[in-house]
């Protein structure tokens, strides 16, 4: 069932993704050569937690860390360590607050230093299939409309689209309904209308669309072993137009 907020529970929201963003304006300083993701990662939590809200992903599913810190060909879900940034890496940070029972979710892909052109490229259709799909995002359309422009620009980029992970409704809890694919027809799928809160989350390999889980059962690699971006905002679906609450 995709859950219809009423105006109180969308202040909730929004107030839990305005500390999702704050917290990216706060660290992003940070993401530069040389600092370790786990140092990265107690800096996020420090944040999240200056700001009155806990760390959404801490403990969810007995995950131990404030967020998901995915580096080169990691899809989502890397785990803090000690790995320290070098320069042409790209990185992938993904956090959750949770503040007063409401979830606000967003994620960016970084560079860090020069990058390769490829590398390049694979960022900027990232974050041009999440622009694009945020303009999807109105009263009338469908799921499907998000769906198929984020695989069809990446296709025209020359990428592809993971297929195994999706994009969510997201509110009281971290994941609701409706999975979002980033791939479909448009036209196909649920009605969207005014009130549903949703978390688009594009994620492009430069290669295939094949994923792997690592081992430690949390971090998605590409099959291949090429790279990997991973954008997302929590997008409020309003009378007009999309309401970017990670923003």
């Amino acid at each position: 069932m995709i859950l219809i907020k009423n105006q109180d529970e969308i202040e909730q929201v929004r107030a839990a993704c305005r500390v999702v963003a704050e917290v990216f304006r706060e660290v992003e300083g940070e993401i530069k050569v040389g600092i370790s993701t786990a140092e990265l990662d107690a800096k996020i939590e420090g944040s999240i937690r200056k700001l009155k809200a806990q760390p959404a992903f801490l403990g969810y599913r007995g995950y131990k860390h404030a967020s998901c810190l995915s580096v080169n060909a990691e899809v989502v879900h890397g785990i803090p360590g000690s790995r320290r940034l070098a320069e042409g890496d790209i990185l992938g940070v993904d956090i959750g607050a949770l503040l007063n029972g409401f979830y606000g979710d967003a994620a960016r892909t970084y560079a860090i230093g020069p990058i390769s052109r490829q590398a390049g490229q694979l960022l900027r259709a990232g974050q041009e299939c999440l622009e694009l799909a945020i303009r999807q995002v109105r009263s009338g359309n469908h799921l499907g409309d998000i769906s198929s422009v984020i695989e069809r620009h990446a296709r025209k980029c020359g990428f592809s689209v993971v297929r195994d992970l999706f994009g969510h409704g997201i509110g009281r809890s971290l994941h609701e309904d409706p999975l979002i694919p980033n791939f479909g027809e448009a036209g196909a799928g649920a009605e969207l209308k005014p009130g549903m809160v949703l978390a688009i989350e594009p994620m492009l390999n430069a290669g295939g669309s094949q994923v792997l889980t690592l081992s430690d059962g949390w971090t998605v690699v590409t099959a291949d072993n090429q790279l990997s971006v991973h954008f997302e905002h929590t997008v409020l679906i309003t009378e007009g137009d999309p309401e970017v609450l990670t923003k």
